[in-house]
């Protein structure tokens, strides 16, 4: 600080002594008989250039680097001002690219990069099984626990859809089913009493605990450290509290926080049903992780995994069907492909709109510097060095895309909070787990400094080839040609950027569209849906069944209306089906080598078809006599019909065998459809009657062609009257179809939102081509009016190559993003740039930003009065 004042009482002195020299060489002049402009002249002349003195005083002295930033900094600020409509739509412009890139950079920093907050995460890794749905049997948990040499300890969770009712008010309730030792494998400490451990369990159902996820007990049970102890109901059965998870942890999978976590040894309680410890169930675990031991490499526990997967595969050739099996990161194993890959593809993208932007600056930046041609000359005629002035364009360039910087930054922070507050899915505790911290800051602001270099060093080669003498004398500089062949360049450039980002938010709407227009197998409209879990209501056993069948036949008494039951989950809601074997009739070796069909299985009731709006193509629908104690019956659909029977004529009558052996008849084949996503390719499925298999959880399909919401209150009133304590729900099947439709609208939603934003930047390029060309042309296109030139030929003149430049982006544009179709795939299904509907789309968009860009430009042209231009010349 002390130095401070010492440089600024210098260079006070400095003034002071290079103003008296001047003012004693002036006196002895006029003392000698000079006349005094003569003699102030004179003495200018001798003492030379003052302010280069000066320079090269405080030099010697330090800290000019920061008087001379300083300077820079209040010369850009001066000049930004006096060109309001350049540096706001520079501002603007980078605002939209960076604040892009801030919230692409968050949503990866969630999902990619951010790891599970749990203590020595690095060591932490979690199975990938099979073709990544993640899901395997409890019985092949604990073999792979206890058998493999790569882990310290292996635990595991599922899900847990459960009725949970404190004793006050019964709801929905979304948690994890998770191993003993889940809390010790993962090194957590509880905020609040205790966690269950391995000890805690002694079989099947032996140990009903639960502890709270910590924001569940604040909105729940508003922070009541009473709570530890008390019995809660799930699903009807009692589980004791005992204990809060600590605020940072919010479950093993990245965007899902569970409310609570019970002993999965616990979950035929929780709506798990009968089969937790069949071998054959691959709906009983969904992820397992653990930490490796020292020394311990990836590739050799993935080796020491799969070799015991072959060993379970040989063991119990009927039930098991080894899939290799990867080792991924804790949070997002099953889901870490198909998110990487859309990321990764947004990301490329968003930097795509970066460039373009600094293109689009870049040019606006040269035309803005040939603007200031004759005041660069002045000052390098004036002594400034080329050096100086670059500086200064980069600080005026560091200057815009540091405001830019701020603006987006403001942006996306506030996009960002919107997104991590997001609930998607009501009820669901799904989000994106978005921090804001000062990692998404320091991007911002490396992106801004990065793009204020990449534009502003667009001129350099301008400055250091302009000569002042010409410049001064024509008023112009010699390089035009060069400069103006540089802007074209980064226009084409920018432009054929936006044509990729036009081209692929047109391919992912092009892609929704097929995917909803594809064939479902059944009608989503005028359908309501009624979800019930019979076991939430105290139903099992044989008044499990009785309660399933009562339901149909209640609903479908209403007048006007087709009623059908299907177990468990209808096709396409929640993504959630599974799939059984199938083996030939004369099948003896029912091993998973030897199975011929994985259909997905739906049990359903009498009257589903008709409710669903699906067609039974051969043979019958089911009755009310296909029960239990009738012949086992199936329905297969056109897919299965033709893999296992070689036609939809040959299938009906035939048999197949199960995985237990049983002989099943098909009886009837229904048509094709969509089960798990709207994105599969066919797949096989089998259809068998509901009264064969029972289940707690079932949706009864209402068809009616009526008003809704008078058949959802015709529904209750029946249900009042049937059993008044169940909890339903009551929701259009096009409402319940908002999870499968999720990926494809978000992918739609991003991909046409960063389409815009390369359409507004090609519209800013163009425009400020073509107003730019019209304004240093227009005493020119006067003349031409004056001479007798015709509108089109003006206009062609004025916006010819502004728009030849729009057409070369455009067509390269177009070439790239057919050649991106493996990049486009990994975000949108079926991505067909190819498809005409595409081209033409495109096509059709980049002629919109032509008109739209030049429209000001050529109204400016046609209004041209040679008359007024010749008298103002």
């Amino acid at each position: 600080m002390t130095r401070w004042f010492s440089w600024e009482r210098n260079k006070a002195e400095l003034y002071e002594e290079l103003a008296a020299h001047l003012r004693l060489d002036i006196e002895e002049r006029i003392a000698r008989g000079e006349h005094p402009n003569e003699a102030r002249a004179a003495a200018a002349r001798d003492l030379g250039n003052i302010p280069l003195i000066e320079d090269v005083t405080r030099k010697a002295w330090g800290w000019v680097r920061i008087e001379q930033a300083a300077h820079d900094l209040k010369f850009a600020w001066r000049q930004l001002g006096r060109s309001p409509a350049f540096s706001i739509a520079a501002i603007l412009t980078l605002a939209l690219a960076i604040g892009a890139n801030a919230v692409v950079f968050g949503v990866m920093d969630a999902l990619l990069l951010r790891p599970l907050q749990v203590p020595h995460v690095k060591s932490l890794y979690g199975t990938n099984y099979g073709d990544g749905s993640g899901f395997r049997s409890y019985p092949n948990y604990i073999d792979l626990r206890n058998r493999n040499h790569s882990f310290e300890d292996l635990a595991c969770f599922n899900f847990a859809l459960v009725g949970f009712d404190p004793g006050n008010d019964s709801s929905n309730s979304t948690g994890f089913a998770v191993s003993g030792n889940y809390f010790d494998v993962l090194q957590l400490q509880p905020f609040l009493g205790r966690f269950f451990h391995p000890w805690d369990e002694h079989g099947q159902n032996s140990a009903a605990y639960l502890v709270l996820s910590f924001a569940y007990w604040h909105s729940r049970f508003q922070g009541d450290r009473g709570v530890l102890g008390r019995v809660v109901q799930i699903d009807k059965h009692p589980f004791t509290v005992i204990g809060v998870a600590p605020p940072e942890f919010q479950g093993t999978l990245f965007f899902v926080s569970p409310d609570f976590f019970v002993p999965i040894v616990n979950q035929e309680q929780v709506g798990g049903g009968d089969s937790f410890n069949e071998r054959g169930n691959t709906q009983g675990v969904f992820e397992v992780f653990g930490h490796l031991r020292p020394g311990v490499t990836l590739g050799e526990a993935e080796a020491d995994v799969n070799e015991i997967g072959e060993a379970l595969q040989r063991a119990y050739p009927k039930e098991v069907r080894h899939q290799t099996t990867a080792l991924g990161r804790v949070g997002l194993t099953a889901f870490g492909g198909a998110i990487r890959a859309f990321v990764g593809g947004l990301t490329l993208l968003a930097l795509l709109i970066l460039l373009a932007a600094c293109a689009n600056l870049g040019g606006l930046f040269a035309a803005h510097m040939a603007d200031r041609s004759r005041e660069v000359a002045l000052r390098l005629a004036l002594g400034s060095t080329r050096s100086r002035i670059l500086r200064q364009l980069l600080t005026e360039a560091v200057l815009i895309s540091c405001a830019g910087g701020a603006l987006g930054l403001w942006g996306s922070t506030v996009l960002l909070r919107r997104l991590a507050e997001w609930r998607p899915f009501e009820g669901a505790p799904i989000h994106i787990p978005i921090t804001l911290d000062v990692r998404i800051f320091l991007v911002a602001l490396l992106l801004a400094l990065l793009s204020g270099l990449l534009f502003g060093i667009v001129p350099m080669r301008q400055v250091m080839r302009t000569h002042p003498y010409e410049v001064v004398k024509s008023g112009w500089s010699l390089v035009a040609g060069q400069r103006i062949a540089l802007r074209d360049v980064l226009l084409v450039i920018q432009i054929a950027i936006c044509a990729v980002l036009v081209t692929s938010s047109i391919v992912a709407v092009r892609g929704l569209l097929r995917s909803l227009n594809s064939e479902l197998g059944f009608d989503p409209r005028n359908t309501l849906i009624l979800g019930a879990d019979l076991s939430m209501a105290g139903y099992t056993g044989d008044s499990l069944q009785l309660m399933q069948r009562r339901l149909v036949e209640t609903m479908g008494a209403i007048p006007g209306v087709h009623a059908g039951l299907v177990n468990n989950y209808p096709p396409l809601v929640y993504t959630a089906a599974f799939r059984v074997n199938a083996y030939t009739d004369d099948a003896r070796d029912l091993s998973q080598s030897k199975v011929t069909a994985t259909p997905y299985s739906y049990d359903i009731s009498p009257g589903y078809f008709e409710a669903a709006g699906t067609r039974i193509l051969a043979g019958r629908s089911f009755t009310w006599h296909d029960d239990k104690t009738a012949p086992r019956v199936a329905i297969a659909n056109r897919n299965l019909a033709v893999k296992m029977f070689g036609s939809v004529e040959h299938a009906v009558g035939a048999y197949y065998r199960n995985q237990h052996g049983n002989r099943i008849q098909i009886v009837g084949v229904a048509e094709n459809g969509k089960y798990m996503s709207l994105t599969e390719d066919q797949q096989p499925v089998v259809f068998r009657p509901f009264l064969q298999s029972p289940a707690n959880l079932v949706h009864v399909i209402v068809r009616s062609s009526g008003d809704p919401q008078m058949l959802a209150s015709a529904m209750r009133v029946k249900l009042r009257e049937l059993d008044p304590g169940l909890p339903i729900d009551i929701q259009t099947w096009n409402a319940l179809l908002v999870v499968v439709m999720f990926p494809g609208r978000m992918a739609t939603l991003a991909l046409g939102g960063l389409g815009l934003m390369g359409a507004i930047l090609s519209i800013t390029g163009v425009f400020g081509m073509a107003a730019y060309s019209v304004s240093k042309r227009v005493k020119e296109l006067g003349i031409r009016v004056a001479l007798g030139a015709r509108r089109r030929e003006v206009l062609s003149a004025a916006l010819g190559h502004a728009v030849r430049l729009l057409a070369i982006g455009s067509g390269a544009g177009l070439i790239l993003g057919i050649l991106a179709s493996r990049v486009l795939a990994s975000i949108v299904y079926q991505a067909t740039p190819r498809d005409p509907v595409v081209l033409a789309g495109v096509v059709l968009a980049m002629a919109a930003v032509g008109v739209i860009a030049t429209w000001i430009p050529a109204h400016r042209v046609l209004s041209v009065n040679p008359l007024v231009l010749l008298r103002e010349e």
